[in-house]
């Protein structure tokens, strides 16, 4: 028997007794993730804005919130004490409507006082903003501090928290993860957390005669800050440069500038800059006067050059193409058939009649869904997000390229070659989905338990189908969407790991669900990062790494060797 094999024994033993705490047998850097495990296909769900305390922290067997003593969730203010409690914005959970605990609050730096319901600790947002209240904003409607209860659609929407490159480096604290109350827009809402059992997701995985899975409880983002960069490891293990990017501190400059403490917004309730500063696109311009990354990167989200974008974005302000290698480029070198498969995508690119496609044949976008600044055919939904559509930067996949038209597909396209047939597989050998916003589980503009279904409807369309018998699905976010998370990331505090400049940042939810693991749960300790779902395709094909990170760290295994 051979090493692997006894780590999937044990493994599927603590499930069978609830224990759940075992180890999914991992592939080292040098190992292959081989045929021999019998995966052929491949298929990374790629959601939106969650940290794992707030979203899995109450799965069983997980370091998880069970694990966190109250000392290590304490936050603390920009003075460095400890706040007695949670300033909160969020229009249901401030004091008015809710009861005050705590009249007095102050922040030493601004010298201002809050009422607030809330003590300095996690707490279950489930307990005031329930799964069904229509608290969710229409999909044109931006709500700062979210929608009050009553007033808007059904789904329990919170407000959106800031997720932002230099400021999650400043919460982080090195490792202590006591600052992300203070060095964010939304406060106190940075420690809420939902009721992970009452996940749609939780409660599919534990029906009967679902495949095994394995919950990773050490997956960290790749990078710190947003949604743009973390796409764009996903896809490069690398942060987008700016070439000659403008550096002449007038409107064109991107280039963030940041205080003393390394932050740069001025605009937050619990934070006052020591001096003057920039919260933009890019880093700031080296020398920095700080120990933070610098130059003419892109960290920040920004639009591409490329339909689609943001209607009405400046030329100077959107980011050149990118001629970087991606995960793309290597397997369509290999020869290995991939796609990319956006929610979306036909109405925002224009792509008239393909799968997914609702705007008619007229000369206006139909969809009543779709943005009243768009230009037919380019009909981008509502909550379409540019920023999430990595490979439209690079310069490889432009308009009216072969391999653009090969690889950057819809969401409904993957429905409907997954649901084609239950005796052949029609799914390529990698695929990635990027549901639209609306199902995406993104705090602000996205109801949590619909992206949950969502999701769960993916995972059905998949495992009904003839690929299920040779398919590895893995589950993950792109961020911790401003969230905190007790576990310090690699190279914070004293865990070690592979790291750079760039990240790890906040720990994130992430599934593996596999044949392999024939029926039976098991908790994945082993560290990883986004960067990891690279390693694991690029061994799995015999492709060369795209940077030093996914040569780095480890790939996820399907869960059985098969030697």
């Amino acid at each position: 028997m051979t090493l692997l094999r006894k780590a999937i024994l044990v493994a599927t033993t603590a499930a069978t007794l609830g224990l759940g705490t075992a180890r999914l047998a991992i592939a080292e850097p040098e190992d292959d993730v081989s045929k021999s495990q019998g995966i052929n296909h491949i298929v990374v769900i790629y959601e939106e804005n969650h940290s794992f305390d707030n979203l899995y922290g109450n799965w069983e067997g997980v370091n998880g919130l069970k694990k966190v003593k109250p000392t290590k969730a304490t936050q603390i203010n920009q003075a460095g004490t400890a706040f007695s409690c949670l300033l909160q914005n969020d229009v249901n959970l401030t004091s008015p409507p809710l009861a005050s605990s705590c009249n007095t609050e102050a922040n030493p730096v601004t010298n201002t006082t809050f009422n607030s319901a809330f003590t300095n600790a996690p707490f279950q947002i489930d307990n005031y903003i329930a799964p069904n209240d229509t608290t969710c904003p229409p999909g044109d409607v931006f709500a700062p501090n979210g929608v009050v209860q009553g007033k808007g659609l059904p789904g329990g929407c919170t407000r959106d928290i800031v997720h932002r490159f230099y400021q999650e480096q400043y919460q982080i604290n090195g490792g202590k993860m006591n600052r992300y109350v203070t060095g964010s827009d939304a406060a106190g809402l940075t420690m809420g957390y939902y009721d992970t059992k009452q996940l749609p997701i939780y409660k599919y995985l534990h029906q009967r005669h679902t495949f095994g899975y394995a919950i990773a409880d050490n997956f960290f983002q790749s990078a710190f800050g947003g949604s743009f960069l973390n796409h764009q490891w996903l896809i490069a293990a690398q942060t987008p440069i700016f070439p000659s990017a403008v550096s002449d501190g007038l409107a064109n400059d991107l280039h963030s500038v940041v205080d003393a403490n390394g932050f740069p917004n001025k605009s937050y309730p619990l934070y006052t800059p020591t001096t003057p500063v920039n919260d933009s696109s890019l880093t700031v311009k080296c020398p920095a006067l700080v120990d933070v990354a610098c130059g003419d990167y892109a960290i920040n989200t920004i639009q591409p050059t490329y339909q689609p974008f943001s209607p009405g974005t400046a030329d100077a302000k959107k980011l050149p193409p990118q001629t970087a290698p991606t995960i793309g480029d290597r397997l369509s070198e290999a020869k290995v058939s991939w796609a990319w498969y956006s929610g979306g995508w036909s109405n925002a690119n224009g792509d008239i009649g393909d799968p997914g496609w609702t705007n008619g044949n007229g000369l206006k976008c139909s969809d009543p869904n779709a943005k009243t600044s768009a230009t037919y055919p380019n009909c981008p939904d509502n909550l379409f997000q540019f920023h999430h559509q990595p490979f439209n930067y690079y310069a490889n996949f432009a308009p009216d390229t072969q391999a653009r038209k090969e690889h950057l597909r819809d969401e409904q396209e993957f429905f409907n070659l997954a649901q084609a047939s239950t005796k052949k597989c029609n799914l390529y050998s990698v695929n990635f989905i990027k549901p639209i916003g609306a199902e995406n589980e993104h705090p602000g503009y996205a109801s949590e338990r619909v992206g949950s279904n969502h999701l769960v409807g993916l995972l059905e369309a998949i495992q009904k189908s003839a690929c299920a018998k040779d398919t590895m699905i893995i589950v993950t976010y792109d961020e911790f969407g401003g969230q905190w998370d007790h576990v310090p990331p690699p190279g914070q505090g004293n865990n070690n790991g592979p790291h750079d400049e760039w990240g790890p940042g906040t720990r994130i939810p992430a599934l593996i669900i596999s044949p392999q693991l024939k029926g039976k749960f098991v908790v994945d300790h082993k560290s990883y990062d986004t960067t990891s779902i690279l390693a694991t395709i690029e061994r799995r094909f015999g492709l060369k790494p795209l940077n030093s990170r996914d040569a780095k760290v480890n790939a996820l295994s399907p869960g059985d060797d098969r030697d």
